[in-house]
Parts: structure tokens; C-alpha cells; sequence
């Protein structure tokens, strides 16, 4: 039998930090196999919902429960060992090659741990993640060496190391040329369509960074929820409009989402 149970259950949660709601009544179900965005501009309480989420905060009031874990009832540490946050301002301190960088998924550590070594299995599974996301050539080249996106890549693979059941992106595309971007949005279409029990939520400013695989949307304004639920009926140019405070237009074509202004509201 299957678990039925939401991946992740966020129910009226507010996050006070110095007496400034950064949060207020935010709701949000996120079951097995489904692709959520988290978008908004600047300050709308994205990243901080994802920390909720990730099980690194506490709200305020409310209550989210992560894998069936309620916060504040679990050992954190033990549940994040399911959960894959993946943060591209995440940096060794040492030089470590990719290979190394992905097993420290295993360790939930930023440098491999002392006397900690990897089995035969771990090994093999760190060279199956870093091929899928296409850095098979670039596993033993050193972190300072990779561009940002084959960080980036590294990262998920890194966070993938675990085999968990939800995987967070913190704006994975932060600082990608072009062709950086549509590697990552391509080798993240590919997770997607494998791994059908994954559950993700991706963080992002832009509509133009978002997998065709994308399920679900919830648009954040001031800290509080405007729309949410499935992506075609979140993603409208009327309510991304007033997201974002300004006039666009949106398109989509392929499964993927394009965004103009819309001279004709001004």
C-alpha cells in the first residue's frame, strides 16, 4: 500500500522575525510526485517559506509537517537526511573535486567528515547522479575549476545523494549565462520525468527558469499567499500581473513560460 500522506503540509503559517510578519497565513499540500514553483518578487517571503519547508525554521503559528514529521515533535537532523536543499551559494572551503563535493550528500556536511569513507555502492551512486546531471567528463575536477552552472548541477546532484523524497531549489539558476540555464532546466526536466515520486519546490524570480515538469504554482506577495494550486491556473498574465505589481503579458509554448510587458495596461 502507499503512503498517502503529503510529502510536505504547511497549514496558517505565520513567521515573525522583530515583530515584522515575513509570513502571515500562508497554506500550502505538496504530494508525491508533484513540481511546485514558489514565485514573487524580491522580499515576498519565498526563500523564507522554503526554509519552513526545508525544516531549518520554525513558524511563528501554524504548523508544517514535513514526511509526516510535524516541526518542533521530530529530530531535525534525522529528517533532513530526506530532504535535498539545494543552495548554489553553498561553497566548499577546500578544493574538493565534483565527486567529493556530491558524497558529502551523505554526510550533510560541507566537507567530507574525518575518518567517514564511502562504500562501493555510495561510489557508484555518486557516478550515476553526476552523469545524470550531465558532469560525467567533470568528476574529478576541482570546485573552483567548474563554471557556476556546473555547480549548480553538482549540487543537485549532491543533494540527490541521499535518495530523498523532496528536493528544494533555492534559485538555482542564480548567476547562469544562457546556456548555463537551459542545461540546468533541462538536466531538472529529466529528474522530474524519472524519478516519479520525487516531490520538488523550486524558488525563482523568472517564469523563464521553470521546467516544463513545473505541476503546481503558488505566487507570493508581502509575505502572503495570492494564488495557488495548478500551474495553468496560477500562471495567468492577470494574476502574475498583480504578483509582481506590473502589467505582463504571459506566453507559453513547448512547456515553457515567456513574459513581456503589457503596453497596451499602461
Amino acid at each position: 500500500m502507499t503512503d498517502e500522506r503529503p510529502v510536505l503540509r504547511a497549514r496558517g503559517v505565520d513567521l515573525v522575525r522583530e515583530g515584522k510578519h515575513l509570513l502571515s497565513e500562508v497554506s500550502l499540500t505538496v504530494r508525491a510526485g508533484e513540481h511546485w514553483a514558489l514565485l514573487g518578487a524580491n522580499g515576498a517571503g519565498k526563500s523564507t517559506l522554503l526554509g519552513l519547508l526545508g525544516a531549518l525554521s520554525h513558524p511563528t503559528r501554524g504548523s508544517v509537517e514535513v514526511l509526516g514529521h510535524e516541526l518542533g515533535r521530530v529530530d531535525l537532523r534525522q529528517l533532513r537526511a530526506y530532504v535535498g536543499h539545494v543552495d548554489p551559494r553553498h561553497a566548499p572551503r577546500s578544493t574538493l573535486r565534483v565527486r567529493d563535493v556530491v558524497l558529502t550528500g551523505l554526510t550533510n556536511s560541507i566537507e567530507p567528515l574525518p575518518r567517514w569513507r564511502p562504500t562501493a555502492a555510495q561510489l557508484d551512486l555518486a557516478d550515476e547522479l553526476t552523469g545524470l546531471l550531465g558532469l560525467a567528463g567533470r568528476r574529478d575536477a576541482r570546485w573552483p575549476t567548474l563554471s557556476q552552472g556546473e555547480r549548480g548541477r553538482a549540487l543537485i546532484a549532491r543533494a540527490l545523494m541521499p535518495r530523498p523524497r523532496l528536493l528544494l531549489l533555492d534559485e538555482p539558476a542564480t548567476g547562469l549565462d544562457v546556456a548555463g540555464r537551459e542545461q540546468l532546466i533541462e538536466r531538472l526536466d529529466s529528474l522530474q520525468e524519472d524519478s516519479r515520486e520525487l516531490a520538488s519546490v523550486l524558488v525563482t524570480h523568472h517564469l523563464e527558469e521553470l521546467p516544463p515538469g513545473t505541476t503546481h504554482a503558488m505566487l507570493l506577495r508581502e509575505g502572503r499567499c495570492l494564488a495557488s494550486g495548478p500551474v495553468d491556473e496560477v500562471l495567468t498574465s492577470d494574476q502574475v500581473s498583480k504578483c509582481f505589481d506590473h502589467p505582463v503579458r504571459l506566453s507559453r509554448f513547448d512547456g515553457r513560460w515567456s513574459v513581456r510587458a503589457d503596453r497596451r495596461a499602461r
